[in-house]
């Protein structure tokens, strides 16, 4: 009788395994889930999420497509890398799936399982759990990771919250919604915050009808 290990198979992943326990190296070996949901594991355990409402991907989409014209176009635009959404942002515990991720100043195709992205962008959900996460919980995690900068886009109060990992200042700067952001890790770009509301607006005024 072989006394060698069986190696375990990696579980499917659903609605249901919301809770499960696992390690990161077991998480990130998952082939097979049901792809109506979103997977997280955060300290160890697995958060399934559902999907993104329009009034969040709407203005993800919006601001990639400024992204990408900035690239393009603009004499320094090649310092934008890569940008993607939805892209899980590799943590020392665990795996978050950001909103959007931006990588700048490689000078290359970045390695997403090491390379520490330059920005990271999440629009505010509606569930207060969600807001809190987002301002508080993906705040420490992000900065500790070494992101240089940290987006959050909030069509709620009409605001984006910009938070920079130190000795950069301002450490945090709120910007109205009628404002345009500026970044020196993106020289020459220039984001419309007005741009990004519409988009998230023109859904909610629709469900009013």
């Amino acid at each position: 009788m072989s006394t060698s290990r069986v190696k375990k198979a990696a579980p499917r992943l659903s609605r249901s395994s919301n809770g499960m326990l696992m390690t990161p190296e077991e998480f990130d070996a998952v082939t097979d889930c049901d792809e109506l949901y979103k997977y997280e594991l955060i300290h160890g355990v697995l958060i399934v999420n559902p999907p993104a409402a329009e009034s969040e991907r709407d203005p993800n989409q919006e601001l990639g497509y400024q992204l990408l014209l900035y690239r393009d176009n603009h004499p320094q635009g090649s310092v934008l890398d890569v940008t993607l959404p939805e892209q899980y942002v590799y943590l020392a515990h665990g795996r978050r799936i950001a909103d959007r991720v931006i990588w700048a100043g490689l000078g290359r195709t970045p390695i997403p399982e090491t390379d520490v992205p330059t920005i990271v962008v999440e629009f505010v959900s509606r569930r207060s759990r969600d807001r809190r996460r987002d301002y508080e919980e993906k705040r420490r995690e992000y900065l500790e990771l070494g992101v240089a900068e940290y987006w959050i886009i909030d069509r709620f109060r009409r605001t984006m919250t910009v938070l920079r990992k130190p000795p950069a200042e301002p450490a945090e700067q709120v910007l109205a919604a009628d404002a345009v952001y500026r970044t020196p890790l993106l020289p020459g770009f220039e984001l419309p915050l007005a741009r990004l509301m519409a988009q998230a607006d023109r859904w909610t005024k629709r469900r009013k009808r």
